[in-house]
């Protein structure tokens, strides 16, 4: 094989393992602090759900170091793409989002853009708006979305358009592009596969939110996944068609109702009886527990047991013990402890359990 003319240039990069051992890199940078982090973030929730009062809301509190959805957002320069409102729209929802405080002089928005020049719009602001690293919205992927070229398939668009926002970030650390976009609407059994298009644009992303809430309905789920971030999945309420917010003091309670509801939600009568009762016995319960208590057949308990396990609305503990994924921290101070668990205080399970039992009424 012929030694390369350039081969100087192709291996410039080339690094080995003690180099790598030796570096120290500052830790994962969040937006919102637990929530979205730094990096290629794409924001993805059916059309007229809220997405755009969420990042706005995310946008002002990033421009002048406040909260939103209860969390404290450290100040950052903010580039909004709003390319879906005009002036007098986008006026009138800070104004609500911000009630008597007046509009950031930080919060900097554009709502006109050339579809073909959004990367370089995007890189013309950074350029003077490095330091701290700064967070850029863009709202919606669907206004500047170009054509596939001649030859390239619908993937390969996706993965062109989603590299090349990626590489913004990237040569940027600390920086975070949140990119507003739509789902598929349909239901996927992976939130993952809600991404409208192909896999191409979350391939190509480091993070991928889904932002689920019922038409009609306050209640939602916010479900995070990514390279850099562990999975999570957090109750939030929109309330008064503006404002998002966490179910709970912090995004740990947010995170538990988001399984409360999991557990307990869509099951017919008699699973609710099923995963409520054990929930009630969080030291964990055999089938023979659950049939003398619900009056089943223990064939019957076996069988409603291991479905929500296979649902994961409860777990196994070890064979034929079974126990809530929310467990209740056991009061008896000798009590062995499950590291595995998320553990809540009595008062909180009691809560838990009067709220599930509500679904039986409303779900």
């Amino acid at each position: 094989m012929t030694y390369p003319p350039d081969a100087d240039q192709l291996l410039a990069t080339l690094r080995d393992g003690a180099w790598l051992d030796a570096q120290e890199f500052p830790p994962l940078a969040y937006a919102v602090p637990g929530l979205i982090p730094e990096g290629s973030v794409l924001l993805v929730g059916a059309p007229k759900i809220g997405k755009s009062w969420l990042v706005l809301a995310i946008a002002l509190a990033a421009a002048e170091g406040g909260r939103a959805l209860g969390i404290e957002v450290p100040q950052r320069p903010v580039l909004y793409l709003a390319l879906e409102d005009g002036h007098r729209r986008l006026q009138d929802r800070c104004r609500r989002l911000l009630a008597n405080d007046p509009i950031p002089e930080r919060f900097q928005y554009i709502t006109m853009i050339e579809p073909s020049r959004v990367t370089d719009t995007i890189a013309a602001w950074i350029h003077w708006h490095k330091e701290p690293p700064p967070l850029v919205i863009l709202d919606t992927l669907g206004r500047v979305l170009p054509p596939a070229q001649l030859g390239e398939s619908p993937y390969q668009r996706d993965y062109r358009v989603g590299t090349a926002l990626k590489r913004i970030v990237d040569g940027l650390p600390g920086m975070t592009l949140l990119v507003n976009h739509h789902d598929r609407k349909a239901n996927a059994d992976d939130f993952v596969d809600a991404v409208s298009g192909t896999h191409g644009l979350a391939g190509a992303a480091d993070t991928i939110i889904v932002l689920a809430r019922d038409r009609q309905e306050s209640a939602g789920l916010v479900k995070v996944t990514g390279r850099d971030v562990a999975e999570g999945e957090y109750a939030v309420r929109f309330l008064d068609g503006a404002v998002w917010e966490l179910q709970g003091q912090d995004l740990e309670a947010a995170r538990e109702k988001a399984q409360m509801v999991r557990a307990t939600s869509g099951v017919s009568d008699r699973m609710l009886d099923v995963v409520l009762y054990v929930i009630e016995h969080p030291e964990g319960v055999r089938r023979g527990d659950v049939a003398k208590a619900l009056d089943l057949d223990p064939r019957q308990a076996s069988v409603y047991l291991g479905r929500a396990v296979a649902a994961n609305r409860l777990k196994r503990a070890e064979r034929g013990l079974y126990m809530p994924v929310i467990s209740v921290a056991l009061l008896s101070p000798e009590a062995p402890k499950d590291n595995n668990a998320t553990h809540i205080s009595p008062r909180q399970a009691n809560d838990v359990i009067h709220e599930a039992a509500a679904y039986r009424v409303v779900g």
